[in-house]
C-alpha cells in the first residue's frame, strides 16, 4: 500500500471538534483505533492513500484540501510575521519557518497570535493612539482570533444552519412574502414591531426591547435593512447555539464580542438566502453573482459571502476564498479555503485584481492569479460603495474578492472565453513584498527580507531590487 506523507494532524483534529465527534466515533468510522487516530492528529504516523480518502469523504471535502490548506496557511502567516524588521538579525530561512509550521504547528500559531498583540501594542506606541480597533480598516488582535475561529470551522456552522433552517420555515409559513412572514414572526414569537423610520445618523439599526420595537433607518437600502433585522433576529432565536459555538472557540479579549457579530450575521445570511435553495442557485447560474443577488434580494458583497460558507458534507460548493479591502489596502475581511495566502497584517500584492477593482467601478474584473510557488487561483474582484444614504454623508468605497483554486474555474461563469491552460494569461502575484522573491516587479514597494542592496552604476534597472540585465 502506498502511504503519503501530508502532515494534516492538526487540520483532522479541529475538523473533529467543530462537528463535536469524539476520537472514538471518527476512529470507529474511519476503521482505526482511537490511539492510532491520536498519533495521526499528533502527526506521529503516516496516513495511507486509502485512509486520506476515507477521511475526506467523512468530512465532505476534497483530499487536496485536506492536506494543504492547514500547513501552507500557517507557514504563510509565519512567513509574513518573520520578514518583519524584528526579526531582521535572525537568519531565519524559509525552511526554518516550514519546519516549525511541519513539526509543531500548535506552537506556530501560539507564535502568530503573540505577534498580533506585539504589533498591536507596538503600532498604538508609535502612533501615540489606544490600542483599539477601527470597525472596518483598523487592527486589532481580536479581529485576527475571529478570522481564524472562521478558518478554523472552514466557515460553516451547521447548528447556525439548523437554527436558520428552522425559523426560515416558520416565516414561510405565516406568509408567502418573506418580508411580511419575517413582520409576523418577530411580533408572535418575540412581540416586537418592525417599522422603518428616521434614526440617528450613523444606525442602521435600533431594538428597543421595552417599547417592544425593531426600528431600521429608513434611508438603508432594502437588501441592508432586511440584513439588518436578520441579523437582529439572530441575536434573539440563536443565541443558545451562537453561545456554545463561542464557548468551544476559546477566545479571549474581545473577540467573544466580535464572534457573536459574525455568527449574528452567519444566521442572517443563512436566513435571508437558505442553503439547499441558494447552492442549487448557485449551480444553475455558474455562480453568477448579479443574478443570484436578483433571486434572493440581496447585495452582491451578501452574495459573496454566502457562497463561501457552502461545505455542507456531501453537499458542498466550490472552495472559495474571499477578501475586502479598502483603497488604502487595509484588508477588514478575509478568509480561504481555495489555498491562495491572504495577508494577515498588511497590505496584499497591487497586481491583484482586488486592487485593480478600483480602476473600474462597478466592473467585475477577472484575473488568473499566479503566486511565486506556481499555484494559480480564479480570481474575480468588484469594487461597491457603502453609506452615502444622506445628503452631504460620508462613503466607504471598498473592493470584495472572491475565487477559486484553478481546477474549479471552470464551474464559474466568469471562466467563460478564457483559456484557463494558456500560462501566458495567469498574471504574477505574491502575498506581500517582504516574503515575494519577485525582485523584477516594477511595483515592489519593499525589498524581500533577505535582500542584499547593490548599486550597479552604470546600468539602472526598471525595478530598483532587480540586477541589470546585459544585452540588447
Amino acid at each position: 500500500m502506498s502511504a503519503m506523507e501530508p502532515r494534516i494532524g492538526s487540520r483532522v483534529q479541529r475538523l473533529r471538534r467543530a462537528r463535536r465527534i469524539s476520537q472514538a466515533d471518527l476512529a470507529s468510522a474511519l476503521g482505526i483505533s482511537a490511539s492510532y487516530l491520536n498519533l495521526i492528529e499528533h502527526n506521529r504516523r503516516r496516513i495511507t492513500v486509502p485512509l486520506l480518502m476515507k477521511l475526506a469523504g467523512y468530512f465532505g471535502i476534497e483530499p487536496g484540501e485536506l492536506v494543504e490548506n492547514d500547513e501552507s496557511r500557517l507557514v504563510g502567516d509565519l512567513m509574513e510575521l518573520f520578514s518583519d524588521d524584528v526579526f531582521a538579525e535572525h537568519a531565519l530561512t524559509n525552511q526554518d519557518i516550514r519546519d516549525l509550521a511541519a513539526s509543531n504547528p500548535t506552537v506556530g500559531r501560539a507564535v502568530v497570535r503573540l505577534f498580533d498583540q506585539y504589533k498591536t501594542l507596538r503600532d498604538a506606541r508609535r502612533t501615540g493612539a489606544p490600542a483599539v480597533e477601527d470597525e472596518e480598516t483598523g487592527y486589532h488582535p481580536a479581529t485576527d482570533a475571529v478570522s481564524d475561529f472562521i478558518q478554523e470551522n472552514a466557515n460553516y456552522f451547521p447548528t447556525l444552519e439548523a437554527a436558520a433552517e428552522r425559523v426560515r420555515h416558520d416565516i414561510d409559513s405565516a406568509s408567502d412574502s418573506f418580508e411580511y412572514g419575517l413582520k409576523t414572526y418577530l411580533f408572535n414569537v418575540f412581540g416586537l414591531n418592525w417599522h422603518a423610520a428616521s434614526l440617528p445618523a450613523g444606525i442602521a439599526r435600533r431594538h428597543d426591547a421595552n417599547g417592544r420595537e425593531l426600528i431600521t433607518a429608513d434611508v438603508l437600502p432594502p437588501e441592508s435593512a432586511l440584513f439588518a433585522v436578520a441579523h437582529q433576529l439572530g441575536l434573539l432565536a440563536a443565541s443558545r447555539e451562537i453561545e456554545q459555538l463561542i464557548e468551544s472557540g476559546n477566545l479571549s479579549a474581545d473577540a467573544p464580542v466580535l464572534t457573536r457579530n459574525a455568527l449574528a450575521s452567519y444566521f442572517a445570511a443563512a436566513l435571508v438566502m437558505p442553503y439547499e435553495p441558494f447552492l442549487r442557485a448557485c449551480q444553475e447560474t455558474r455562480y453568477d453573482i448579479e443574478r443570484i443577488q436578483r433571486r434572493f434580494r440581496t447585495s452582491f458583497e451578501q452574495v459573496c459571502h454566502r457562497m463561501t460558507t457552502l461545505q455542507r458534507p456531501g453537499l458542498s460548493g466550490v472552495p472559495l476564498h474571499l477578501v475586502r479591502t479598502d483603497i488604502a489596502g487595509n484588508i477588514s475581511k478575509r478568509f480561504s479555503l481555495s489555498g491562495i495566502h491572504i495577508s494577515r497584517h498588511s497590505g496584499a500584492c497591487p497586481r491583484w485584481n482586488v486592487y485593480s477593482a478600483f480602476l473600474h467601478p462597478e466592473r467585475i474584473n477577472v484575473q488568473i492569479s499566479q503566486m511565486p510557488e506556481g499555484q494559480r487561483y480564479f480570481c474575480i474582484a468588484r469594487s461597491i460603495t457603502k453609506g452615502g444614504y444622506r445628503y452631504n454623508a460620508p462613503r466607504r468605497h471598498l473592493s470584495i474578492g472572491l475565487g477559486c483554486h484553478i481546477s474549479h474555474a471552470g464551474a464559474m461563469i466568469y471562466s467563460d472565453g478564457m483559456d484557463l491552460s494558456d500560462p501566458s494569461q495567469a498574471v504574477p502575484i505574491g502575498v506581500g513584498c517582504r516574503i515575494c522573491p519577485r525582485l523584477d516587479c516594477g511595483q515592489r514597494a519593499q525589498p524581500p527580507t533577505d535582500h542584499h542592496f547593490t548599486l550597479n552604476e552604470t546600468d539602472m534597472s526598471e525595478s530598483f531590487y532587480a540586477p541589470a540585465r546585459r544585452g540588447l
